[in-house]
């Protein structure tokens, strides 16, 4: 399970935290995620669904040391600077082939 974020939230918290910086305020550590995860396998369903392509999958034991579950407590960010990301959700993250936003 892993706290997979868009692009552009994180670009959105880092704009947020450089207003932060230039309003006077010191600088601090946020961490930026949605405190939920997904499996790589929930990201495959999700790709496979979006693009519309049936691609070819291997399987794979976990890597020595990872951690089963890795997810983000962004409360704090939330809390500071107002956050609120807007793509939770791999279907959302992932943008269909020949499409732009």
């Amino acid at each position: 399970m892993r706290d997979y974020i868009h692009v552009e939230d994180l670009a959105e918290a880092h704009v947020l935290a450089l207003e932060h910086l230039l309003a006077g305020a010191r600088s601090e550590v946020f961490n930026c995620g949605y405190g939920s995860g997904y499996s790589v396998l929930d990201v495959i369903t999700a790709a496979k669904k979006v693009t519309g392509v049936d691609f070819p999958v291997r399987y794979e034991d976990r890597r020595p040391g990872d951690p089963p579950v890795l997810v983000a407590d962004a409360r704090k960010i939330r809390e500071r600077l107002g956050w609120v990301p807007a793509y939770n959700d791999p279907e959302r993250i992932i943008i269909p082939p020949g499409s732009r936003k």
